[in-house]
């Protein structure tokens, strides 16, 4: 029986298909490694992954290739609804570079592509493929048809394999900057990964925070400004007339006793008891009488309007509550 021209079939994926999709169009494994023999039409890129032309292969089909080693991916015949490469996702610099990050290579110049699986996958790291195991697997987000693992993800995933405090700070800057995440998220991923603990880890998260804080404070500025609020005292410590320090707020209405705090505290091993100090200080207050708004960066940045609402409410409902202890404010 003759072999079916390959070339009239309808090959999936760009011309990076892998073996077992081959052969659900007919090709049999004699006609494969025909075709990849010395001087051939195609290559094999990956084990049982093959690019169906000469010469280099793109860094789109560089990424199929390795999702398709890595994925496993199930035949339409078998499964219709299944995604083409199972769990697997893009993860670490060739996922930032998806997200469009600048401060890393561009897809052609990466050697190798990290591949996110999860920690029962059975295959190994070959060619450009480097699998990256996970104990938990996130949500992927879709990026030119290809699952990538989300910005905080993909980035612990690539500080893992840097040593290089200048660029690990250089990747942070960018990912707050540019508003792919919120400092928190970046650091629940590098607090889950074990990498807090590395110096030079630890010293670009310094400055990830002070950032972090600076771009929270700013559009703290703003809603205030553009929601037309009365402006309050910034930044101040309270504390009772000859007590000890209640503890400091980033505004401040003397008036109305309504103070707005912002959380953007970094994971830390005793996050619950960072955690409970922070209610018990927020309970303190308002058993005093002065009403606390707790603001985090995401929701400031996501619905400042709503958060505005919610500021101006408890500003209005200061008519209403019994007068609040006396309370000496000083500049923080």
């Amino acid at each position: 029986m003759s072999q079916p021209d390959v070339s009239l079939s309808p090959l999936p994926l760009r011309g990076v298909v892998s073996g077992a999709q081959l052969r659900t169009h007919g090709v049999l494994p004699s006609r494969v490694a025909e075709q990849c023999r010395p001087g051939g039409a195609w290559q094999m890129l990956l084990p049982g992954v093959f690019l169906l032309h000469p010469g280099p292969p793109t860094g789109e089909e560089r990424l199929h290739a390795a999702l398709l080693y890595a994925g496993r991916p199930v035949l339409p015949s078998q499964r219709q609804n299944s995604a083409p490469y199972g769990e697997a996702m893009v993860t670490g610099p060739a996922a930032l570079a998806l997200h469009g990050f600048s401060a890393v290579p561009s897809l052609t110049a990466l050697e190798v592509i990290d591949v996110l699986v999860p920690r029962t996958r059975r295959l190994r790291s070959t060619g450009c493929a480097r699998l990256v195991r996970g104990h938990t697997m996130p949500r992927s987000q879709e990026i030119t048809g290809l699952p990538v693992a989300p910005v905080p993800r993909a980035l612990a995933d690539a500080v893992a394999q840097l040593g290089d405090a200048q660029l690990i700070g250089r990747l942070l800057m960018e990912a707050v900057r540019g508003g792919h995440c919120e400092p928190a998220a970046l650091l629940r991923e590098l607090n889950d990964a074990r990498l807090l603990d590395r110096p030079h880890v630890v010293s670009a998260v310094d400055d990830l925070l002070a950032e972090g804080r600076a771009l929270a404070e700013g559009r703290l500025y703003g809603l205030v400004r553009d929601g037309d609020l009365p402006d309050p005292l910034w930044n101040v410590e309270l504390r009772l007339p000859g007590g000890p320090p209640l503890g400091g707020v980033d505004a401040y209405w003397p008036d109305q006793a309504v103070a707005v705090e912002l959380d953007t505290r970094a994971p830390r091993h005793d996050e619950d008891t960072e955690w409970s100090r922070y209610a018990r200080k927020r309970d303190h207050l308002e058993r005093l009488g002065i009403t606390v708004v707790h603001l985090t960066p995401r929701k400031l940045r996501e619905s400042p309007e709503q958060q505005a609402t919610v500021v101006r409410t408890a500003l209005m409902a200061a008519a209403d509550r019994e007068p609040a202890a006396y309370v000496v404010v000083l500049p923080r």
